[in-house]
């Protein structure tokens, strides 16, 4: 696992420890963080593009572009916007869409 990512957490380090799964692997994340700043504690880039090779790490910030989405590891289950959805225990991510995507 990375311990370098694109966020550094300078405070706020007292709250809940939740993990969550990146491609099968466990992560740790706090309770109240968004899925975005969790995955880019440890990681330099949520995803790459649908459109080409390019890493993305979420744009807007607010829920307003398609910067963000990321895919849950079920494939029956919604993708997330990650910058407006709260991490949570036991949560499993994926950085590519699955075969099934359109």
């Amino acid at each position: 696992m990375s311990t370098a990512g694109r966020i550094v957490r300078l405070a706020e380090r007292d709250r809940v420890q939740v993990h969550f799964f990146l491609d099968g692997e466990m992560r740790h994340a706090l309770a109240g963080d968004t899925v975005l700043t969790a995955v880019l504690a440890s990681e330099h880039a949520l995803r790459k593009s649908e459109f080409g090779p390019e890493p993305r790490a979420g744009f807007c910030l607010m829920g307003a572009c398609q910067d963000c989405w990321i895919w849950q590891e079920e494939e029956e289950k919604p993708r997330l916007r990650a910058c407006t959805t709260l991490v949570a225990e036991g949560l499993r991510l994926r950085t590519t869409p699955p075969e099934s995507w359109p």
